[in-house]
């Protein structure tokens, strides 16, 4: 099987050798849906002939990894989990590849794991899927095991969903983060279907009595909330109604919460509904599986198992009946009704612009996935919206207000559309006060212009990410900067790189610079123009206005 990586995953190989040129470790972040799995396969296959590890923490995903990397190289790649073990044999007559869950290799056998059968030298690349678990001690040990029986191997952490929470953890376990794309990338470049919310108010609900444990609503207190039979039938009447024949999958409080659900769902429409839980036998949920699949069975209910590992593009509506704080498991369900419908979805890769495949998209039988998300009374708890998801390029003020604006508006709305209406609304108001404040300095003798980096570029500053906290430029990076009159030290991180890979953007492309820019935006004119065009404009601004063009 030939497979032709896409834009995004050819940039984050990229990046990923780039960074392991000066670290040991790095990390990326790919939504689910946009082929994580693929992606590190071919970091796999370009490090031959050093073999590599992959840990995942599901059987699922060990078999996934299995197969794609095989399907990708060729190669032999065994697996160690359970009663399987990898047949190392002599360093060139055993696999490529070894896949192992990270609790075969942190438990049992001597205590120390079977991690203690692998002489860390056999191995040169070592991947962690669903990296966000990395934080954990199970994950620590074996990362540490290989680094210190091997101080040359290189590691790669790979997840779709790392909690906002976790971020400055995982920092300090990763040395970088080689490659970021957000869900809002993969969307706007037409990889995953956009997203529309609605937030059904539930009577009742009232999250109030929860406590919190290890950040997120304490599972037992929720339960208890959700499997109430007035709430039951709250959420139930209008999700049937809601999502008319599209395939849908519930996520619930309980595995009683699961198993109650469905069975109102049948009593609606017989046979629509089936549920899940981590105790259905492994022949079961792989027949409601195949049923889901091919449209026998039109709704699942789940109680954590289609969080991770779980591919279903006929799925439009996800129809979270579990809500939480956070970020992470928020992104883990709603990833599963975003990926395209599966007819297209190789038909995207044939499409070299963001703009086809999304119309692509617009015309498939899955133009766009719902989230239907139940409020009540959350009390003091704060909890996640699709906005949370979506936006993380724009200020906390601007999810607040798209949040209420889907609230108040009782029906359902593309996220994208409450967002972009916040923002404006929003900057109406920036505009007002600026404008009120200009009144009042109109009698001063002179004044100062002073011009923001990012207007200059025309982009938005990127959100401060945990990973990038503490952390500094270069001296080489920061002397960039102020070359061009940008103090880094008055930034965050992540907007200074940001900053610099814009001007290094820019001098590949042929770019106006930044001071062309910062002269073009103060006379208000376009500054995303070409260095020569900035230069001709400015000569004839100078020779107009008697001024020495720097």
């Amino acid at each position: 099987m030939k497979f032709r990586l896409r834009p995004y995953q050819n940039e984050a190989v990229k990046r990923i050798e780039e960074e392991w040129k000066t670290n040991s470790s790095t990390m990326v972040v790919l939504p689910t849906g946009c082929g994580k799995t693929v992606m590190f396969a071919d970091v796999i296959r370009r490090c031959f002939p050093r073999r590599a590890l992959v840990l995942a923490h599901r059987k699922e995903l060990i078999y996934q990894a299995r197969e794609k990397i095989q399907a990708m190289t060729g190669w032999r790649v065994d697996i160690e989990m359970g009663e399987s073990r990898a047949d190392m044999g002599c360093m060139f007559g055993g696999p490529r590849v070894v896949v192992s869950t990270i609790q075969t290799q942190s438990s049992g056998g001597d205590g120390n794991g079977r991690m203690t059968r692998f002489d860390p030298r056999m191995f040169g690349v070592l991947v962690v899927d669903e990296n966000h678990h990395s934080v954990s001690a199970s994950y620590k040990k074996v990362i540490n095991w290989y680094k210190s029986g091997n101080p040359d191997i290189k590691i790669l952490g790979v997840t779709a969903t790392p909690d906002r929470a976790d971020e400055e953890a995982l920092g300090q376990v990763y040395d970088t983060v080689a490659f970021d794309y957000e869900i809002e990338d993969a969307i706007n470049d037409g990889w995953l279907v956009p997203v529309s919310q609605q937030m059904v108010h539930v009577e009742g609900l009232d999250f109030s009595s929860c406590r919190t444990t290890a950040g997120d609503l304490n599972g037992a207190d929720l339960a208890k909330v959700m499997e109430q039979e007035e709430i039951l039938q709250r959420v139930v009447v209008p999700t049937f109604e809601i999502i008319g024949n599209r395939s849908t999958i519930v996520f619930s409080a309980s595995v009683d919460h699961a198993e109650r659900m469905a069975e109102m769902f049948n009593r609606y429409k017989p046979n629509m509904a089936a549920w899940v839980c981590g105790e259905t036998p492994s022949d079961e949920r792989e027949k409601i599986n195949r049923g889901f699949k091919n449209g026998d069975i039109q709704v699942v209910v789940n109680c954590g198992i289609y969080t991770e590992g779980a591919d279903f593009p006929r799925a439009s509506v996800i129809a979270l009946a579990r809500p939480t704080k956070s970020r992470s498991l928020y992104a883990q369900m709603a990833g599963r009704g975003l990926r395209p419908a599966e007819n297209i979805a190789h038909e995207l890769n044939d499409h070299e612009s963001p703009e086809a495949r999304r119309a692509l998209i617009e015309a498939s039988d899955k133009p766009v996935a719902l989230l239907l998300d139940f409020v009540g009374n959350s009390g003091k708890h704060k909890l996640m919206t699709s906005v949370d998801i979506l936006g993380g390029k724009i200020t906390d003020e601007v999810k607040a207000l798209a949040v209420k604006k889907m609230k108040d508006g009782g029906k359902a709305m593309m996220v994208d559309d409450a967002i972009h209406a916040a923002e404006e609304e929003i900057e109406e108001e920036k505009q007002k006060e600026l404008a009120r404040r200009a009144r009042l300095k109109a009698k001063a003798a002179f004044k100062t212009t002073t011009i923001n980096p990012f207007d200059c570029f025309d982009v938005k500053p990127v959100a401060e990410r945990g990973w990038d906290k503490g952390k500094k430029l270069t001296d080489k990076q920061a002397a960039i900067l102020r070359k061009q009159g940008i103090e880094p030290d008055a930034l965050p991180y992540g907007q200074a790189k940001q900053l610099l890979n814009e001007m290094f953007h820019r001098w590949d492309t042929g770019m106006c610079s930044y001071k062309q820019s910062a002269l073009l935006r103060k006379r208000g004119l376009p500054c995303n123009v070409t260095k020569e065009e900035a230069s001709r404009v400015l000569d004839e601004i100078a020779s107009r206005e008697g001024w020495a063009k720097r």
